[in-house]
């Protein structure tokens, strides 16, 4: 009996270091009072977490706590497989320096109902460096406690070795100038040597989103040094709509798709302008968006990163009844793409609509409502936003190299395109 329960013990180790060991990681906050993260590429918020490698510029990462106290943080980079899941290599051979670093900038809300503090770091700095490309995690954990992780925030660095020639059409090849779009591609190696097209990981994201990437392709041709992706029925998305848009940066003066914000203690509530959260059936119509991003704001203030205060934002949707298949979500960068029940839309009975809050800091904000059938893993936002194969999309590709006999994924290439240019 000893014997055996010494076994089981054994095998269930086992299993949880598997487990560990296939931790996928993505960006995302994992404590409820840790809100805003937010990663800027040299000063832009709008780019994607990518920098050539070896390159001028710094990634700065940001959060809000919301409390009082001033807590102090640490950092630990970690490099990553392709997948996001943690790579053999040690930090002596993906860096200089150390893989942890404290969170040394710190400051406090200024006249702001909800009480909070501000972290802001940036990288490679004089204590870290970085030797090799591919993806990187940064957990954000407490001082010398690296196992409570409040955040992870993900970021790629690419060493370009080949061309990537790219296009997306409403031409797909199961439809005409309907619903889809469909991205063709080229790979051109010059001369990069690539042994053979097992060796490539290729991922390409529409909008940032990981729910319905596309992974494990295989080219459709292969020449001598171009490996061709087209007419490929994987790489065929769903054109979806251009995003909402909803702005809360004044008290005063109500901005895009809100009809009023009022105070009840203790916070202030933003309720959205019923005209703007309908189904939306009309033909296509061009707006402009930022596909899901968000920006921080307060109107007239010289510092929104401190005084931006937090708001409880009401969205809804009408629908006549729930719905039995899937759930419905609000997609957006508010939540890092994340669809999970932070964002899960509940039916209210009595209203007859969908109902979700979610705590906001000032500013403008993108979003979608989607929705994810039981059993998948990806969203559409066809049955409520309807799709169009016109919608301007962003659409990024990375492609990852490992040779027989190397222990991790390069990242050879990036490319982002829109559609509808």
């Amino acid at each position: 009996m000893k014997n055996t329960t010494l076994l089981i013990l054994c095998l269930l180790a086992n299993c949880y270091a598997g487990i560990v060991a296939q931790t996928q990681y993505r960006t995302e906050t994992l404590q409820n009072n840790v809100r805003t993260l937010q990663i800027a590429v040299s000063g832009n918020r709008f780019a994607l977490p990518v920098m050539e490698l070896g390159g001028e510029g710094r990634f700065t990462i940001s959060f809000d706590e919301l409390t009082a106290n001033i807590k102090n943080y640490d950092y630990t980079i970690q490099h990553c497989n392709a997948d996001w899941t943690p790579s053999d290599l040690s930090s002596s051979e993906w860096c200089s320096g150390f893989e942890t670093n404290p969170v040394e900038n710190v400051r406090s809300s200024i006249n702001t109902l909800m009480s909070y503090n501000h972290y802001s770091f940036s990288f490679p700095n004089e204590n870290i460096n970085f030797k090799l490309s591919g993806n990187y995690v940064v957990k954000i954990h407490e001082a010398n406690q690296p196992e409570t992780i409040i955040a992870t925030a993900c970021f790629s660095l690419v060493e370009t070795k080949i061309g990537i020639e790219a296009t997306v059409r409403g031409n797909t090849d199961v439809e005409i100038n309907r619903r889809k779009q469909q991205v063709d591609f080229s790979l051109v190696a010059g001369n990069y040597l690539i042994n053979n097209p097992a060796e490539l990981s290729v991922i390409v994201r529409q909008n940032n989103r990981t729910d319905n990437e596309v992974r494990k392709l295989e080219p459709t041709y292969i020449s001598r040094d171009r490996l061709t992706y087209s007419n490929n029925k994987a790489l065929i998305f769903d054109g979806g709509n251009e995003y909402r848009s909803i702005d809360f940066s004044s008290l005063y003066s109500y901005g895009m798709g809100i009809t009023k914000i009022r105070y009840y203690e203790p916070y202030y509530h933003v309720e959205l302008d019923p005209a703007t959260i309908v189904p939306r059936s009309a033909p296509y119509s061009l707006i402009d968006d930022v596909n899901g991003r968000f920006v921080i704001n307060l109107q007239e203030s010289d510092d929104d990163d401190l005084t931006a205060d937090y708001f409880l934002v009401h969205f809804s949707i009408p629908a006549d009844e729930p719905y039995f298949d899937g759930q419905l979500f609000i997609l957006g960068e508010l939540n890092y793409n994340k669809l999970d029940n932070s964002v899960r839309m509940d039916y209210n009975t009595q209203n007859k609509q969908f109902e979700q809050t979610v705590l906001l800091k000032q500013g403008g904000y993108n979003y979608l409502f989607v929705f994810r059938p039981e059993g998948s893993t990806a969203a559409s936002a066809e049955r409520i936003e309807n799709s169009y194969w016109q919608t301007r999309n962003e659409y990024s590709i990375y492609v990852y190299h490992r040779p027989f006999g190397e222990r991790y994924d390069r990242l050879i290439a990036v490319r982002t395109l829109q559609s509808g240019q």
